[in-house]
């Protein structure tokens, strides 16, 4: 039996098989050409881009339904109570307080209910009331977005505005303190001692299909000037 042929022996020091396998391989290693490198960047590039895109799209409606609703908290008008209404109809010098449901609505939960009041007072002099409470009036004009007086009376949040306590009224002196810091107020809300920055808070009333209603507004409370921070309790 013949013997196996040997392969031919390369100069190099191997054989011709070895150097045939690493020019072959050698080919895979060869520097890529400017175009060759220019398509697989731009394939890179839109495939982020068209990731990107898909991305934004998708987290677009997730986000927007984690945002409130804006326009749920905004204001609105609450009836007053009808009894308190007439007293106050009725009264001469007296504050009268009167009861409102007040109904709120949170992005996230159903609509409710709190109770809560407001004080009243009837304005039959308007320029008296001008007069005290300059920190409403500009030129005997309103300095707030809505009429401080309506149909001859005022409405006054329940809500200090020193801290946001709830002030008290004082039938025999016909003023309002607040017994938490001793801020006290006239029978027209105007500021007369203690800490507060401002006088009491007017709030909207209007009548609508014969029904008084109140629009509450919660003000920030230690500044002089009126900033609402809520329409809700």
């Amino acid at each position: 039996m013949a013997a196996a042929e040997k392969p031919p022996y390369n100069r190099s020091g191997g054989d011709a098989n070895l150097s045939s396998h690493t020019h072959v391989h050698g080919a895979y290693e060869e520097p890529e050409t400017p175009e060759v490198i220019s398509r697989r960047q731009w394939m890179a590039n839109a495939t982020i881009a068209i990731s990107g895109v898909i991305g934004l799209t998708l987290a677009i409606p997730i986000v927007g339904s984690l945002v409130p609703d804006v326009g749920s908290g905004g204001a609105t008008f609450t009836p007053l109570d009808d009894n308190g209404w007439k007293q106050l109809q009725t009264a001469t010098d007296k504050a009268v307080q009167i009861d409102i449901n007040l109904k709120s609505k949170d992005a996230y939960l159903p609509e409710q209910t709190a109770p809560q009041s407001v004080w009243g007072i009837k304005v039959k002099d308007p320029q008296k009331f001008m007069r005290d409470r300059k920190d409403l009036f500009v030129d005997d004009k309103d300095t707030l977005p809505y009429p401080v007086v309506t149909m001859g009376f005022v409405l006054f949040s329940p809500i200090c505005p020193h801290l946001g306590c709830y002030y008290q009224y004082k039938t025999a002196t016909n003023s309002f303190f607040c017994p938490c810091h001793g801020s006290t107020y006239d029978q027209y809300g105007a500021r007369t001692g203690g800490p507060t920055a401002r006088g009491l808070d007017p709030l909207p009333l209007r009548e609508q299909s014969g029904v008084a209603q109140a629009e509450w507004i919660r003000y920030a409370p230690t500044v002089p000037n009126r900033l609402v921070i809520s329409y809700t309790s």
